[in-house]
């Protein structure tokens, strides 16, 4: 390594990117696109802080020298993982978005029980139409997903009054073996996805799983649009036999005649779910963090 770092990041995070090591580290901004005007920008950059909207630098990670250490500003990386040469190492803002995704999935599923989320769709009508309501508590909430945004989600549903059973890969104390998920499933009020899109979750909720999902139960996704089977939803959804609260789907976004996009039963959000300005804030943190141990020759 040699005595300074190149470091590059969004705009935003450049103040921090200067700031964690003076004088070890020098900041470039990142290149308006991508392309061989991207390569050259780019060059001498062993430090690289991205954005996953910047997908356009994916293909020129490759042809970057000097490039060691990539750092995302999000939790997932499937989007980036395939473009990265194995002499580079990945990054993750671990903990950064735990708390934004676990309230957005505490309003989701309060927004639904409570009404308010049918009622601001009424609002767009015009109508003024009261509904029996329910209340979170004692609800039973299955969340697939035992890492550190599933044990916030676990906290914040289960300080609501919520009865929570927690589902991952392999089971543990207190969590539940995947292989259980259907019968867990028959009984619950809402299914809560926060897991990674790999190849062991992709079309993990398909038609036999949402089939065994009682009558007025909602799935809430908060994961990745892979992990449900877009067309199986569809159609329990269309049925009026299950809701949905989805933040992000399979296509992204969906196209602009899917019927989810008007189906009574399903609410959607622009993969928003840890987009807080708190979260990006800690994430651009935990990247100024890594940068100034980096530069230290820490690893």
């Amino acid at each position: 390594m040699t005595s300074q770092v190149v470091v590059s990041g969004p705009d935003e995070a450049l103040p921090a990117l200067r700031a964690a090591a003076p004088g070890r580290v020098c900041v470039v901004p990142l290149p308006s696109s991508g392309g061989p005007a991207a390569v050259r920008a780019l060059w001498d950059v062993e430090f690289l802080v991205l954005e996953h909207q910047r997908t356009d630098l994916l293909p020129v990670l490759g042809e970057l020298p000097a490039l060691r250490v990539v750092q995302t500003l999000i939790a997932g990386a499937e989007w980036l993982e395939p473009y990265l040469p194995d002499r580079v190492r990945l990054s993750r803002p671990a903990g950064a978005r735990d708390n934004a995704v676990a309230e957005w999935v505490a309003a989701a599923l309060l927004g639904l029980a409570s009404g308010l989320l049918l009622a601001v769709r009424e609002q767009c009508q015009r109508r003024w139409r009261r509904t029996v309501s329910a209340e979170l508590a004692g609800a039973r909430a299955v969340l697939v997903g035992a890492g550190s945004i599933g044990r916030c989600a676990r906290d914040k549903l289960a300080g609501l009054g919520a009865s929570v059973t927690v589902v991952a890969r392999t089971g543990r104390a207190g969590v539940h073996p995947v292989t259980e998920l259907d019968d867990l499933v028959a009984e619950a009020d809402a299914v809560v996805l926060l897991v990674p899109a790999t190849a062991g979750t992709a079309g993990l909720v398909g038609a036999g799983l949402l089939a065994r999902m009682p009558d007025g139960a909602v799935l809430v996704n908060a994961a990745r649009g892979t992990v449900v089977d877009t067309a199986a939803l569809t159609a329990e959804v269309l049925a009026g036999r299950l809701l949905a609260v989805l933040d992000v789907t399979d296509p992204e976004p969906l196209p602009p005649d899917h019927p989810l996009w008007t189906a009574p039963g399903c609410f959607l959000s622009p993969h928003i779910a840890g987009a807080t300005r708190q979260g990006k804030a800690r994430a651009i943190e935990a990247a100024a963090d890594l940068l100034a141990r980096y530069a230290r020759g820490e690893g």
